[in-house]
């Protein structure tokens, strides 16, 4: 038997039992997800705020609690996170937002959020319908007509 068969039959077993591990990893990973939101949802408060600004930023920089941050697993300590500033009441606080809606969310403008602790899960706009955010093309040639028309009404 040829020394390159050896070789591919062995990166093949190896790479069969990588894609059978990530598999059963990712069932795992999926189950504990599914379980965290529904925790969220069960917990979740409906509140009405003022959203005064939004940002994304790393954990360190965030403005949360100290035991917030202590508690956040080392690789997310440096991963940005999707933050909104909110008067909720008379206090100004830092919430985390969920990434789905982060785009939804209007800035200077009063809404009514369910809130899950620190977790801001879903939005809706307490007085109308919220604006949709306007989505821009990606590429070479979205940037330059932008361009162009941006030199056009100057």
């Amino acid at each position: 038997m040829p020394i390159w068969l050896i070789v591919m039959i062995i990166i093949l077993v190896i790479l069969v039992a990588a894609t059978i591990a990530l598999y059963f990893l990712g069932k795992k990973a999926e189950a504990r997800q599914a379980e965290q939101d529904e925790l969220l949802q069960k917990n979740a408060q409906p509140v009405t705020m003022l959203i005064i600004d939004k940002k994304k930023l790393p954990l360190k920089d965030s403005g949360l609690p100290e035991q917030v941050i202590a508690q956040a697993p080392w690789y997310s300590k440096r991963a940005k996170l999707p933050l909104v500033k909110a008067k909720v009441g008379p206090q100004i606080m830092t919430l985390i937002c969920d990434q789905g809606i982060f785009e939804q969310v209007p800035v200077k403008k009063e809404v009514k959020a369910q809130v899950s602790g620190l977790y801001i899960t879903s939005i809706k706009g307490a007085h109308g319908k919220l604006e949709a955010p306007v989505e821009q093309k990606k590429g070479l040639r979205a940037w330059a007509e932008r361009k162009r028309a941006e030199l056009k009404t100057k």
